[in-house]
């Protein structure tokens, strides 16, 4: 802003120079004058405004690479309809990934919290046969030359492996695969089960892992005709289901810090997320796993125990709480760890694997929940920040990952209205 230094303005340095300031006459200042007065009047205008602009702006709360929590993410969206027919579900799907599109994609990363992003993207542009959010993640995955998260057998580094693999199917060219190929042949080499990060745990010692890597190698053995990778995963995934897995509520601890974890409500410790991570797993493990192989079975019993955990747990509002036995202690639902579960739900009914007079009212109560959280621009709401543990949910918290579920859940929530 240009300040004047005496009653004439005398002092518009910048403009006119030290020296040419000497020889002007006091005539020719007089005509500088109103020019001076009105740049002084527009900058404190323009300052004002820009005090009132940072006042209006919605305050952040809470902010990281994978999203942010609004304090004041506006009002609801007053445009979007729970009926299951394709045109409501895909006018919900595009309102949501364009707002996440624009928000984060000169963020993508190959972080697990965009993993799973790129999976619901690659749904949504089979769904509404828009490129954009296809084209997307391929733009992302050639530039990073499809590597993988730096931390050699950790799940989460190996869960963007799945965009991967989906693209390899449209077009196999060997270098869309080579780099999750080569971990997994350097997994498979390796003795014992042990992660190669934290010798003393199991590979896949939280449950969330169970969405991270397994659906990759199961892809892997799609792409590759090698079922070395699936029976890997087999093994694995018993593994952890023994540590976790609670045969009694059918659901699973986080890892094995919460096991002896009970709610305010003396009920035990079991979050949403969590058994979201699962779930999805779980599905999209069978989308891949041959009809006749040996342990198939296993998976489809635990899924059907799973699902039928959810309908005696699941709110009048459609969704699930934080944590999942004590809907009194987290007042509000939670839409990241509710996707997964909507999703897979749906899944499971399209696979004809659940029972439509059962699970159908339980799927539609879902999705019309969900889109209760999509707000006017686009925002979808209350995801719990990255964690591990049941928390609070901030109604304009939202998060790359919970939107990666909400997306997935409407491809299936989409075939299912379809009668497909």
């Amino acid at each position: 802003m240009i300040e004047p230094t005496d009653a004439d303005g005398i002092g518009f340095l910048g403009s006119f120079g030290e020296g040419a300031m000497r020889t002007q006459s006091r005539k020719e200042m007089r005509r500088v004058k109103p020019l001076v007065v009105f740049a002084v009047v527009a900058g404190i205008a323009f300052s004002a405004f820009a005090t009132l602009s940072a006042a209006q702006a919605p305050p952040v709360v809470h902010e990281d690479p994978a999203g942010d929590e609004s304090a004041n993410p506006g009002p609801l969206a007053g445009d979007l309809s729970p009926a299951m027919n394709p045109r409501a579900i895909e006018k919900a799907m595009r309102k949501v990934a364009d707002w996440q599109l624009k928000a984060s994609e000169g963020r993508f990363s190959t972080d697990w919290t965009y993993a799973a992003l790129y999976d619901g993207l690659l749904a949504a542009s089979r769904v509404t046969g828009d490129t954009r959010y296809h084209d997307a993640v391929q733009y992302f995955a050639e530039r990073t030359e499809w590597k993988l998260g730096p931390r050699f057998g950790h799940a989460d580094d190996e869960a963007v492996a799945q965009s991967y693999l989906e693209l390899y199917f449209e077009h196999p060219a060997p270098e869309r695969i080579a780099t999750i190929r080569e971990e997994a042949d350097k997994l498979l080499a390796r003795p014992g089960n042990a992660s190669p990060f934290e010798p003393e745990k199991d590979l896949w010692w939280w449950c969330d892992a169970l969405f991270m890597a397994p659906p990759a190698l199961a892809r892997l053995t799609k792409a590759t005709g090698d079922r070395r990778y699936l029976d890997y995963l087999d093994r694995q995934w018993w593994l952890t289901s023994s540590k976790l897995y609670d045969p009694a509520a059918h659901l699973y601890s986080r890892d094995a810090t919460f096991l002896d974890s009970h709610e305010k409500n003396g009920k035990k410790l079991f979050w949403s997320r969590g058994n979201g991570w699962v779930m999805g797993g779980l599905a999209r493990v069978l989308a891949y796993m041959p009809a006749d192989y040996p342990s198939r079975g296993k998976y489809v019993a635990q899924f059907k125990e799973m699902a039928r955990a959810m309908v005696a747990i699941q709110s009048e509002d459609g969704l699930w709480r934080s944590g999942l036995l004590d809907s009194g202690a987290y007042p509000r639902p939670e839409v990241s760890g509710s996707a997964f579960f909507t999703f897979a739900l749906a899944w499971g009914l399209n696979e004809g694997l659940l029972d439509r007079k059962i699970y159908k009212p339980v799927v539609e109560r879902a999705w019309k929940g969900l889109l209760g959280h999509v707000y006017a621009d686009g925002r979808l709401g209350s995801i719990q920040r990255i964690g591990g543990a049941p928390g609070e949910v901030i109604p304009g918290g939202s998060y790359v990952y919970g939107v990666g579920a909400f997306l997935l859940a409407g491809s299936e929530v989409d075939r299912l209205s379809r009668g497909r």
